[in-house]
């Protein structure tokens, strides 16, 4: 006569807290990503042993990638710039929705673009401005 198995006891399922109760924030030593608990006021790196203030609960981050050296750097958004810890390059950081007003350099149309671009095409003419050229700067139509 078969005996029957039993089935396998299910695993414990581990205790995730809200928002997963885990928060990162990059290493002013090293770079590395460092993960810390909620509440946690500083996080100590396992790597360089270097101590990073965690900032304030509510504190929204943003990230932006250095134009020196393309490190990926995290900093509090709202801030106008970010130094480089790596290459010491000073990096504007712009909202990605942050735009900017040029007219446009043939019909003088009212241009809107996104901070960062260097150029922008009329819509209207389809005339190429360059963002920030000086007077007389050579500028082309597009094809």
């Amino acid at each position: 006569m078969p005996v029957p198995l039993a089935p396998y006891p299910a695993p414990p399922v581990p205790f995730t807290p809200p928002n997963g109760g885990q928060s990162q924030l990059v290493c002013i030593g090293c770079r590395n990503l460092l993960m810390y608990p909620a509440g946690a006021t500083s996080v100590c790196c396992a790597v360089c042993s270097t101590v990073t203030a965690v900032p304030a609960p509510g504190t929204e981050m943003a990230q932006l990638v250095c134009g020196g050296c393309h490190t990926l750097l995290m900093y509090i958004r709202g801030a106008t710039s970010v130094q480089c810890s790596c290459c010491h390059t000073v990096n504007l950081a712009m909202e990605a929705n942050q735009v900017a007003h040029v007219n446009c350099g043939n019909c003088h149309m009212l241009l809107m673009y996104q901070y960062g671009a260097r150029s922008v095409k009329c819509a209207v003419c389809n005339f190429v401005t360059s963002v920030g050229a000086s007077p007389g700067a050579e500028q082309k139509p597009s094809s």
